[in-house]
């Protein structure tokens, strides 16, 4: 049986910070709370992925994901012409590369900054140069919907109390001007779901875009708990590509 997940989530994105919704999960004491905050934690986004694959209804959502090699890095470029580097373990956006293809040359975008190399070895020294020895994954890059050339993605929370499901917060996250990271401890700008789906794509899709984000939620945070017994908080990390498609990049088990 699919894990059942309740909504509170405000509609405003000053609700999220200033004024949450008071409901029953809400209005639990402070220690079901912390039981939350210190329950099991996953790190390993290789691992989660894989997990999430597992079904068709989430898989079909996950843009193509591989671990870093120096042929998995040239045949993703291949295919897609844009991946996004990641650690395997990190959070907050740390560490994030983009990589874009174009012709023979290749573009890398790391924080501010954007670099362009004639060959695939001066690009691969560069990026070995910036994960070291971490490992990370290669993901398929998303023409992300924006708002005034800046990229929107959503972060929605779900907390576990007393045994039930309940979504904390669904909120948009805009990149700060000539960032690609949306991530608000890297400047981005934190706005309602609905802003940000009506501004980036339609007001008409606002409820449709939203009931996507809660189903793939739903089915995600079954198959997480089935294989990871004792979580008790997760952060889902959704985007829409320009033609409205939903893309989920990542699950956090300590979201912030």
């Amino acid at each position: 049986m699919e894990a059942k997940i309740a909504s509170s989530e405000p509609e405003t994105a000053a609700a999220v910070i200033e004024e949450p919704a008071v409901t029953a999960a809400s209005a639990h004491p402070p220690d079901v709370e912390e039981k939350a905050r210190i329950s099991r934690q996953v790190a390993s986004k290789w691992v989660k992925t894989s997990v999430l694959r597992q079904d068709g209804r989430v898989a079909q959502h996950i843009p193509e994901t591989r671990i870093f090699t120096p042929d998995n890095l040239s045949a993703m470029l291949a295919r897609y012409g844009k991946v996004v580097m990641k650690p395997v373990v990190g959070t907050g956006g740390s560490g994030v590369i983009m990589v874009i293809k174009s012709g023979s040359s290749y573009t890398i975008r790391h924080r501010r900054k954007a670099t362009r190399y004639r060959s695939f070895g001066g690009m691969l020294a560069a990026v070995k140069a910036i994960k070291r020895k971490r490992s990370y994954l290669v993901q398929r890059g998303i023409h992300l919907a924006t708002i005034r050339g800046r990229p929107i993605d959503y972060r929605v929370k779900v907390v576990k109390v007393n045994s039930r499901w309940v979504t904390r917060s669904m909120v948009g996250r805009l990149a700060n001007p000539g960032m690609f990271v949306t991530n608000l401890c890297r400047g981005g700008t934190m706005l309602s779901s609905a802003e940000g789906i009506r501004r980036s794509l339609s007001g008409s899709l606002v409820r449709r875009k939203k009931n996507e984000m809660r189903n793939v939620t739903r089915i995600s945070t079954h198959l997480l708990e089935k294989h990871f017994p004792g979580i008790g908080e997760l952060g889902f990390d959704y985007g829409f590509d320009r033609s409205g498609r939903l893309w989920i990049f990542e699950v956090n088990t300590r979201p912030h």
